[in-house]
């Protein structure tokens, strides 16, 4: 498939069906390429839409069917896009929070591999039921722990607000879980003592409670 490169293209484009209830339209919206007037469209939609493919079949299609609608805060970033937000944020400018393009490649930049050749793709989500349910400090860690027994996640990142997170979905994952919220810092990571076996202890009543 081509760039797409003009209205028509791009609705074709963004009808593309990732999965049973996501669509790659689904993931094209981008705070910073609406205020700069950025083309945040993929360069290899193909490679795009196959590692998208992935995050929604097998990490946000079993969330949302466990824990109900999740709301898609930013995905897919282009080059452009992300490498100006990049050099935003080294400037110091409140609002943007975008690595560089090369940490970003098989992450928010969906249709590059990374420099081990590996696909992969990020998105940023809320779980808005979850959080009504499960807001005091450190809950967060409830979600983390249940995604870690059950999914098969590359790498999770927490954020304060609504308990955001960034999911990404990556050939030969990493599997690790890092918090900009309490408890701050790395939660786990393989070589880590508790990083193997079942953590349902951590996660303990939060099924139950999305079912109520």
């Amino acid at each position: 498939m081509k760039q797409p490169n003009n209205v028509n293209a791009l609705s074709e484009f963004g009808r593309v069906r990732l999965s049973k209830t996501f669509f790659m339209r689904d993931f094209l919206f981008s705070d910073i390429a609406a205020i700069h007037g950025f083309n945040n469209v993929p360069d290899d939609p193909d490679l795009a839409i196959a590692a998208g493919t992935k995050l929604c079949e097998e990490l946000l299609e079993p969330l949302q069917d466990r824990f109900g609608r999740i709301a898609i805060r930013s995905a897919y970033r282009s080059p452009e896009v992300n490498g100006f937000g990049n050099v935003m944020q080294k400037e110091g400018k409140s609002g943007y929070t975008c690595a560089d393009n090369e940490s970003n490649y098989a992450a928010h930049i969906w249709d590059r591999r990374d420099k081990a050749g590996r696909m992969g793709a990020t998105a940023c989500i809320i779980v808005p039921r979850f959080h009504d349910q499960f807001s005091a400090e450190g809950d967060w860690t409830k979600l983390a722990w249940w995604i870690h027994d059950h999914l098969p996640y590359s790498s999770l990142h927490f954020f304060p607000k609504f308990w955001a997170f960034n999911i990404s979905w990556r050939e030969d994952p990493e599997r690790r879980i890092d918090s900009y919220v309490a408890p701050r810092g790395c939660l786990t990571k393989p070589g880590t003592p508790n990083h193997e076996g079942s953590h349902a202890k951590e996660w303990a009543g939060i099924e139950s409670a999305m079912i109520a």
